[in-house]
């Protein structure tokens, strides 16, 4: 899974692939979002909460500027956590000491000072559409030869900002599937490593050549089992609870 605009996703093993492409949206590389930034020092790249008390990292340890991708996917999954989000990712300001109205604009507020840093309705609207593309094209991959993410003995994130992802939190919001954390891996900027990997080695050249050989593209835009997956995935974390059982009991607890 490349976590990006385009959500690239593949499935498969040694003996085939199948693989589409999601307009997830740039929502988790800072765009379309108030305060959203790329990872640059400044950007909120950790994001913990309990109750009305956040602590935050940011990249360079320096004063917050914005929030990255994986600042943001805490962010969405703490406030969820501690009762600031329903499951349609509205904030809830009713007796929450962080959330402010000015007219009809509801906005979360993470930082306070010079440079007041939040989140609003609007933003994680567009979080929820990124997430809920992505993981609408895995479910759909996968339904597609009849298995289930049960199924998947590892899965391989790939993004520039992949190798920074809470695996827990991105369950929580409903972009990466319920599955246990060691069936995860990180492989950093995927398509800057493996264009390396082409212009040194002839090799490698043939690597990718028989990899791209071996794919078969399923287009998601005429895809009517898309657009139910995407409907479905528009929740925090999901419509279909029963995909996420171990968010579900965290919720309980």
């Amino acid at each position: 899974i490349d976590v990006g605009t385009n959500g690239e996703v593949v499935l498969g093993n040694r003996d085939w692939m199948l693989t589409c492409s999601t307009s997830a949206g740039p929502a988790f590389e800072g765009g379309e979002v108030s305060c959203g930034m790329r990872a640059t020092a400044g950007a909120i790249e950790r994001v913990r909460m309990v109750d009305q008390n956040i602590d935050y990292t940011t990249i360079g340890r320096t004063a917050p500027r914005g929030i990255c991708g994986s600042g943001l996917i805490d962010l969405v999954a703490q406030m969820f956590l501690n009762g600031h989000l329903d499951r349609k990712g509205h904030i809830q300001a009713e007796g929450s000491e962080l959330a402010r109205s000015t007219g009809k604009v509801v906005k979360f507020v993470i930082h306070t000072g010079e440079r007041e840093i939040a989140i609003t309705d609007d933003d994680i609207a567009n979080i929820i559409r990124t997430k809920a593309a992505i993981y609408a094209g895995c479910s759909v991959l996968i339904d597609s030869v009849g298995m289930s993410f049960n199924d998947v003995d590892r899965v391989y994130i790939a993004g520039g900002f992949g190798g920074h992802i809470d695996i827990g939190n991105a369950q929580l919001i409903g972009l990466l599937p319920d599955l246990p954390r060691e069936r995860f891996e990180f492989i950093g900027n995927g398509s800057l490593g493996g264009a390396k990997m082409c212009l040194i080695s002839e090799e490698s050249r043939k690597e990718a050549a028989g990899i791209f050989d071996a794919m078969t593209y399923l287009d998601l835009s005429s895809s009517h089992e898309f657009f139910d997956q995407y409907s479905s995935a528009l929740f925090l974390p999901h419509t279909d609870m029963d995909q996420f059982p171990s968010v579900r009991r965290m919720l309980e607890r």
